[in-house]
């Protein structure tokens, strides 16, 4: 019997990456002692409002046959959410709803990118972006992100990677794994290479409300990047509602046209009572981002206090998002070894820095959604198992 090539494109790119997460959860379900560091799931409940106003909607008969570019309710929100933020008009025609940021990612990639073509994107990226690149039939340039400057994206370094096969230049700030966030004179940078070489941006911001400090820029915010522009986010980080699946994106109007018949073929719009849920969210302030913001900022510092320095471990400070990343390599491991090797010895599981891309194969990202007390033994743990590697690397 015969498949499709798309089938060999992601043949290793789907849960494979997550088969350290799966065995952590198998783990626990046997009774074992495991603190779970691997994904990025808020551990604050998803606000009680929010679950109201869907449970009403589902009440009221909400249940039926979405449009397929999304509820009227809930494109006005988005609408008025993005023209407050760039200082211009984001209409309804400018914006498709998706279930989830994944989803929106996928359609988008879909019709931009294609055999034959370059999607550049840096490297190290979130987990999904090699296959959602790989099932158009494009090919990912990964662009390095250099630890001495922050894991931010460079443009000279973009640059360096172009081609005249390169269509679509992939963004992600706040960056997962990394917390890197690109300043307004690195978007900047960026997009004048883009209208340079004649790039599309997609720019992945799902974790725009999660940023600790450092400000929030976008390339939608720039009006001479608008047209070349593709923004896709969704409520599952900023509203702790990740199970909703509730996502979109936002573009020119001549781009979501194009993109209409693509995601009717998909799907049609979310569902009526979670859009209604999400237009509600968006409507006001979140309720449980700066709560986010607090813990997760707080515990980035308890890591970098706990391990940066220890047995030769080093730790990078995210500026957002629900992620620190370490640096195993003084323990003569690399990280996928490293993460294996303690989540058989301590109970620790941290996702190893290879399923993000080649540039982290000595790292580990631990993810810092559990609570405080927990996290600080995870550290207690790791430092522990630290010195003892690099006391046997000595030996």
């Amino acid at each position: 019997m015969k498949f499709a090539g798309v089938t060999d494109r992601l043949a290793r790119l789907g849960s494979h990456k997550w088969a350290l997460h799966d065995r952590a959860k198998q783990m626990a379900a046997e009774g074992r002692d495991v603190i779970r560091l691997t994904v990025g799931e808020p551990d604050l409940p998803t606000p009680p409002e929010l679950v109201a106003t869907l449970t009403g909607a589902l009440a009221r008969g909400r249940t039926g046959y979405s449009s397929g570019r999304g509820e009227a309710g809930l494109l006005l929100a988005l609408a008025k959410k993005y023209t407050r933020r760039c200082h211009r008009e984001i209409a309804p025609r400018n914006i498709l709803a998706f279930p989830g940021t994944q989803t929106a990612l996928y359609a988008v990639m879909m019709a931009l990118a294609e055999a034959g073509t370059e999607v550049l994107v840096g490297d190290p990226n979130y987990a999904t972006y090699e296959g959602v690149i790989r099932a158009t039939g494009a090919t990912p340039v990964p662009v390095p992100l250099r630890p001495e400057r922050g894991f931010r994206l460079d443009a000279a370094d973009v640059a360096a990677r172009v081609t005249p096969r390169a269509r679509v230049l992939l963004l992600n700030s706040p960056h997962n794994p990394t917390g890197a966030v690109l300043t307004a004179q690195d978007i900047r940078a960026l997009g004048d290479l883009a209208r340079a070489r004649d790039l599309w941006i997609v720019s992945d911001e799902v974790y725009e409300e999660l940023i600790f400090d450092a400000p929030f820029a976008s390339p939608l915010d720039f009006a001479d990047l608008a047209e070349r522009t593709v923004v896709a986010s969704s409520i599952s980080k900023s509203h702790a509602a990740p199970g909703f699946r509730s996502g979109w994106c936002v573009g020119s109007a001549e781009f979501c046209a194009r993109l209409l018949p693509l995601s009717e073929t998909m799907l049609f719009g979310n569902q009526p009572f979670i859009a209604d849920m999400t237009a509600a969210a968006l409507n006001g302030p979140s309720a449980v981002a700066a709560e986010l913001r607090a813990r997760l900022s707080r515990r980035a510092d308890l890591v970098v206090e706990a391990l940066d320095g220890c047995a030769g471990l080093a730790v990078s400070r995210p500026e957002a998002g629900m992620f620190a990343m370490l640096d195993v390599r003084a323990t003569g491991l690399g990280g996928f070894d490293f993460a294996s090797s303690l989540l058989d010895a301590t109970g620790v599981a941290v996702m190893p820095g290879c399923s993000f891309g080649e540039s982290l194969r000595g790292w580990c990202r631990v993810s810092l959604t559990v609570e405080d007390a927990r996290l600080a033994e995870a550290m207690v743990r790791i430092a522990d198992f630290a010195a003892e590697s690099g006391r046997r690397k000595i030996a």
